[in-house]
This record gives structure tokens, C-alpha cells and sequence, in this order.
């Protein structure tokens, strides 16, 4: 049974399922390693909030698989994770699902996979992973796909020079490579600006792109704490630009938020728009059951964490009706899968990469976000040149 047609009969039935004795389904472990605490924790915040969401979900439908998920705080440190995943394998879990970021996500995936685990994510965006040779690591999204989706939007905009802040973390520095590489193949003059995670103070940086620089926008590549650093940067500086384009973790409600001031305009990588519409009927039961656990808007964050579980409870339900639990079966039938999300396409390959992978843009325009880009996504106008100052 494929994932929408589920997420149908959990909306349909839900009430008469309630009342059905769950004397003969299986309860099977899965353990969740991720950042709750720490500077990753709002991004692990809203993914867990996701697996959550598919937890509950995916225990209305009719089956006899149900999953019970064991959490535990990385605090957003990899000593931790990797604590964390050897303390869940004792706990006897089936497989592993987490990893907020993709310097958490390399030693938890790597202990998992001397473990013989299965570790499924959207925290772990690097290249690298698909070269580790992990045997079941799997992945619903990927640099590329975000790289894609700014490229675009700048492309849209005619930018002709672009400085690019980045943070030197793993992910992040190779995401900026990335798009210098784009950018310079479509004739755009790039400048790179690295600075190091625990950087607070970005108003040299800020001036520099301003004084000698002068470009026609700006590209963040970081984290949640980072913009706050460079839109406060930018703010005082005012450098003379059109756009401030950020990567995952800005175009958020919870950004809006706590820093209106600093994120009106701005652009970011988003699924979907805010507030939250959702036509088809797995993401109306996606959003219809977060609703019931969380009362705040669902962002792409959650969406990710709701998409990786569900596609990682799925494999565990196959695999356990063919018998193949303990052969290797569940990152078998990772493997096959071919699903139809609320983040579009997935499909993995012999890696584990989802390479049906692709972001949209979303910009802040009081406390809304609409989708800009790509034009065929789009729920309202892009409102270009525009920055917070």
C-alpha cells in the first residue's frame, strides 16, 4: 500500500480504528537521535515534531505494524550522537532516524552503520555521505536540491555579483562552493566569505561586502543564530543590496516570529507556504494531525521529519510481512521505494540519495511566506529589490 492511499484511510477511519483492539499488531523500536537542545535545536525541534506526527499517523492505519519512537537529545553535540545511537542499539532498535545537521549526521550515521543499522535523515545534505560506504544510509534531500532552488531565484533576478557569508561547517562550506560554481557558470562575479561557527560579531564581514564588494545581493549559507547575526550586521551597515537570500532555516513562521524586524523580505528554501495550504490529501492528514500535537504552524522542517518517518515506517511494515526484519530487508525496501511526498518525488538510490530532491523559495512578507520561486509553485509576487532595512 503506498504512502498517500494511507494517509487517505487514516483520515477516513481514524475515529473507527480508535475503537479496534491493537491486541495482534507488533510494536517495533525506532530510535531518534537529534538536537532538542544546543544551537541545532530549532531545526531538530521541528523535525522531531515531524516524526512525531508520522509516529501518530502511521499507528491509526490499519495494519499489524506499529512503531514506538525512542528519543534522545544529542544536545547537539556528534560525541553525543554517537552516545546516543550505541545506547538505542542496546535498547534494540530497529533502525535510526535524526541527525539535525550533517556534523551530527556523519558519526551517528557511521555508528549506526557498524552497527548494522538503517539511518534514515534530512539533516545530512553533504556529498560526502554518499562516499562513506554506508551499507543502509538514506536520505530525503541533498545539497543539490537546495543549491538548484537559489540559483534559480538569482537567476530570476539578474543578479551579476553575489557575496556569499558561509559557515565553514561541513554541509554549509560545500553548499557555498556549490553555488560559486553555478553562479560563475552563468557569468555572475562571486565573492566568499567563510566564518567560523562560533563567529557572533558579522559587522566586518558586512562592511566588507559593502565597501569593496558591492554586490547585487547577498547569500547566506548558515544556520538559524547565524542570520540573526548577519541580518543584525546588515541592519546597522545597510549595504546598498537588492536581495538577502538565505538557505534552509530562515524562511520559517518561527523566524518571523522572534525577529520580524530582521527577516521581512528576506528569501529562504520552503516547501510550502505560510500559512500552511495543503490541496492534496496526505498533506491535509499530515497537517490535520500536527494540529493535534503541536499549536503552531507545521514548516518544512516538521514536513522533512514527517516524510522521513513515514517513508522509514513503511519499509519496516514491508519488510516485516516479508519476513526479512533481521535479513538486511529494511534498507531493501528503502531501496525500492518510489513514493509520492508532501516534498515531492522520492526515490533512493544505490547510496541511499534521494535524487528527486527539489527546494522551493519562499520569501517573508509580513508574518506570511509566499513561494516565489519557481514561477509554477508560486502563491504570490516576489517583492524585488527588497531587504529588512
Amino acid at each position: 500500500m503506498n504512502l498517500t492511499r494511507w494517509l487517505v484511510i487514516c483520515l477516513s477511519c481514524a475515529a473507527a480504528l480508535s475503537t479496534l483492539p491493537a491486541a495482534n499488531a507488533a510494536e517495533y523500536q525506532v530510535g531518534e537521535v537529534i538536537s532538542l537542545t544546543g544551537v541545532n535545536a530549532r531545526g531538530g525541534t521541528g523535525m522531531h515534531e515531524g516524526i512525531k506526527v508520522a509516529e501518530s499517523v502511521f499507528n491509526q492505519r490499519p495494519g499489524d505494524v506499529k512503531i514506538k519512537i525512542q528519543t534522545i537529545d544529542d544536545e547537539s553535540s556528534p560525541a553525543k550522537a554517537v552516545a546516543a545511537v550505541e545506547r538505542l542499539a542496546a535498547n534494540n532498535v530497529l533502525a535510526i532516524t535524526g541527525g539535525a545537521t550533517s556534523d551530527i549526521v556523519g558519526p551517528a550515521a557511521t555508528a549506526a552503520d557498524k552497527l548494522g543499522l538503517p539511518f534514515m535523515t534530512s539533516g545530512g545534505t553533504s556529498s560526502e555521505f554518499l562516499t562513506q560506504g554506508f551499507h543502509s544510509f538514506f536520505r530525503i534531500n541533498n545539497t543539490t536540491g537546495y543549491v538548484k532552488a537559489m540559483a534559480g531565484l538569482l537567476d530570476s533576478m539578474q543578479i551579476k555579483k553575489l557575496a556569499i557569508i558561509y559557515s565553514t561547517k561541513k554541509s554549509t562550506s560545500e553548499m557555498a562552493r556549490m553555488m560559486q560554481q553555478q553562479m560563475a557558470e552563468k557569468g555572475v562575479t562571486v565573492t566568499l566569505h567563510p566564518f567560523e561557527a562560533t563567529t557572533v560579531d558579522f559587522k566586518p564581514i558586512i562592511n566588507k561586502i559593502k565597501l569593496k564588494d558591492q554586490p547585487d545581493a547577498i547569500n547566506m549559507i548558515g544556520y538559524e543564530n547565524d542570520y540573526v547575526g548577519i541580518l543584525r550586521a546588515a541592519r546597522v551597515l545597510r549595504p546598498p543590496v537588492k536581495a538577502m537570500v538565505g538557505a534552509w532555516q530562515i524562511a520559517t513562521a518561527k523566524m518571523y516570529q522572534d525577529f520580524p524586524d530582521l527577516v521581512e523580505k528576506t528569501y529562504g528554501t520552503e516547501m510550502l507556504p505560510v500559512p500552511v495550504t495543503f490541496n492534496r490529501p496526505e498533506g491535509q492528514a499530515f497537517e490535520a494531525a500536527f494540529r493535534k500535537l503541536y499549536p503552531h504552524e507545521p514548516d518544512y522542517l516538521s514536513q522533512y521529519g514527517f516524510v522521513q518517518g513515514m517513508l522509514l515506517f513503511e519499509a519496516i511494515a514491508r519488510a516485516e510481512a516479508a519476513g526479512t526484519l533481521d535479513k538486511g530487508g529494511i534498507a531493501q525496501e528503502l531501496r525500492s521505494t518510489a513514493a509520492d511526498t508532501i516534498i515531492g518525488q522520492v526515490r533512493f538510490s544505490a547510496q541511499g540519495d534521494n535524487e528527486e530532491f527539489m527546494q522551493n523559495i519562499g520569501q517573508h512578507q509580513k508574518g506570511k511566506i509566499a513561494i516565489v520561486w519557481p514561477e509554477n509553485a508560486a502563491t504570490g509576487a516576489m517583492q524585488f529589490p527588497g531587504t529588512p532595512w
